[in-house]
Parts: C-alpha cells; structure tokens; sequence
C-alpha cells in the first residue's frame, strides 16, 4: 500500500473524544502482530509494548492521539433542527455550508448539513460572527418527531464528512483529520519498521484518548505506563501562508515551546544531534497551542516530553493540506530517536 493509500485509510476514519472505538479497532488490528503485548487505560487508550531484552532498559512512550475535531448534539428543536456542542477547538467561519455525518446510537448514519445565512439575508443586520451553539445542523427532518424516529438522541455525534486526495502536483493532500491520524500512522509505520529488530528500550508505542478537549487521555496513559520519556506524536497548524513559522514541505518540527511545555535543554540538544546525524530535515517550531507532551511531563514526579511532527494548513476543518515529504521526514526522525535510546542515553537526558 502506498502512503497515499494509508493515509486515505487513517484519516477517513471516523472518530471524535469519547468515541474512537473505529480508531482503536485499527490500532489493534495493526499493532498486535508487531508487539509482545496490547493494553488499554480505563478511558480507552492503547498502546503496544516491545520488550528489551536489555538488562535496565529504559521505558520509552509514543503516543499519538486518536480523536479528531467533531460536534455533539445539544438539542433537538421542534422544526428538527439541531444545535451541537463543540468537541474541540473551532473557527465558526469555516463550520457554516459544509456536510458532516451524523452517528447515532444504533450505529445510522445520518447526512447533515450546517446552515448557513444567505447573504440576502444579511444585508442591513449588522450580524456578527456567529457562536458554534447558535449554528443550525440540518438532517432534513420534518419535526423533532421525525428526527427521534430515526434514533437521532442529545449526546449523538457529528464529524466532518470528507475524502482525502491529492494536490495537482501529487506532492500534498487534502483530506479531514490529519490532526491526528498522522500520529496514529506514525506509531503503525514505526513498529512496522522495527519489525525484527531489537531496540535497546522497552517501547510503549500507541494512542491516547481525548486529546482535543483537554490533553486528558496522556494523564491517564502516562500515570499507568510510568515512562521515563515521553514523545507526543502530533500535527500542527502551519503558518506558511499567513507569514509565520511551520510550512508545509519544509520537514518534521522542532517544537521547542508552547504555552503548556517549554522543551528542556538537554532534549533540544538530543532532538537536534540525532537530526543532524540522520540527515532529517527540520524546522524550528514556536507552538501557539498545545500536545499531549504538556501533561505527561508534569505526571509521576515528572517526565522530559517532547513533540515530534509535522505542521498542516488550515487543520480543525473539513480540508487540512499537507506534504507527504514532511510525513516521511517525521517517521525517519521518529525511528533514529527511538533506536538511540539506551540507558546511558536516557540517564543524560534525565541528569540536571
């Protein structure tokens, strides 16, 4: 399968906080085969582990996250409408005129649209942006009656509904949810990769829960794995276009601070040798939100966490674009810090 075709796969999957079963399910499907053992954390979270046979061998984590940006039912009005509750962050100007699937209880699929205002309509008003709570979702259903007939319930979600394809210059794709099934394709392609190989760590390698409503799943997963480092897997937003750091084509990151991590010395210098050492190319990264490195490195008396990613245009949308170069660069990136990780290694990056 070619990269384009996996990434078509991941991202095509349909999976928001508290409901990445279809994620999960993947996860297991592909790891299994390449680790010694699969374990979930009580909210969901999995991870495979490959055992050293080193004697002390440090733990190492990976973590992606499964869920991506969606909505979840609030109301149901009496004209059958909806009105939602974000489950992540969302610019209103990009939800209004697009179509999503709605997911019920007993597994319907349901098209929905967002409404939007005609502009006919707006002349004069002086409206302003619109509040994600006041935005009309459309099934076409007559009344709230219709709408429960077909099992539609508060508490259902709604995710974007999008394909992935490639640019013109077949460089770049656009699809839904690269934030952050590129890190669940990460984590796939790096086990797959060390397939046969012996590492010098044990490798807790996998994908945590609930990452776009609080970074609450890496507490969870970090508290019960007990790693002495922790590397987030994630996407973010780049800003190329706008005319600041992180654009598409230019390599993996180097996310040295955001609000909720500042990245120590000793893993920036560790991060940038190994890069220079396999030829990686990277850009310096200046985060303006957060990963889940921002809460594990404050859990079990403290963990060094960095971020390993890439950055993609207009992410948190039905349409992120993004280089395939960058993904390749990332996982070349990702392999070269993993099998350099020995307890000597480990032991300096920890020394204060």
């Amino acid at each position: 399968m070619v990269l384009f075709d996996k990434i078509k796969e991941v991202t095509e999957l349909s999976a928001i906080a508290g409901y990445e079963a279809p994620v999960r399910q993947f996860l297991r499907q592909k790891i299994t085969p390449l680790v010694d053992d699969v374990e979930t954390d009580g909210l969901g979270g999995i991870f495979g582990i490959r055992k050293s046979q080193d004697k002390d061998a440090p733990r190492i984590m990976v973590a992606a996250h499964m869920d991506e940006v969606g909505f979840m039912i609030s109301d149901i009005k009496p004209d059958g409408t909806f009105r939602v509750v974000e489950i992540g962050g969302w610019n209103p100007l990009v939800v209004s005129s697009q179509r999503f699937t709605l997911h019920t209880r007993s597994g319907a699929k349901i098209p929905v649209i967002s409404g939007s205002v005609p502009p006919h309509l707006l002349r004069g008003t002086g409206n302003s942006l619109p509040k994600i709570s006041d935005i009309i979702f459309d099934a076409g259903f007559t009344d709230k009656a219709e709408a429960e007939s077909f099992g539609v319930l508060p508490g259902d979600i709604i995710i974007p509904d999008s394909q992935a394809i490639l640019t013109a210059n077949q460089k770049n794709i656009i699809s839904k949810a690269w934030d952050n099934r590129y890190g669940v394709l990460m984590v796939t392609e790096l086990l797959e990769h060390l397939k046969g190989q012996s590492l010098p760590n044990t490798l807790i390698a996998g994908a945590n829960v609930q990452e776009e409503v609080g970074l609450r799943g890496a507490h969870v997963s970090t508290t019960k794995f007990d790693p002495e480092l922790f590397f987030a897997v994630d996407c973010s937003p780049a800003g190329d276009v706008y005319g600041y750091q992180g654009k598409i084509g230019e390599g993996t990151l180097i996310r040295f601070y955001d609000p909720g991590h500042v990245m120590l010395k000793e893993m920036r210098d560790f991060l940038l040798d190994t890069a220079e050492e396999a030829g990686i190319k990277y850009q310096f990264y200046c985060g303006k939100g957060g990963t889940d490195a921002g809460a594990a490195h404050l859990k079990n008396s403290g963990v060094p966490s960095t971020t390993i990613g890439v950055c993609a245009r207009y992410i948190h949308s039905h349409q992120t674009l993004y280089a395939m170069d960058d993904f390749l660069e990332a996982q070349a990136f990702l392999q070269a810090i993993v099998k350099k990780l020995d307890r000597s290694t480990v032991d300096l990056l920890k020394h204060y």
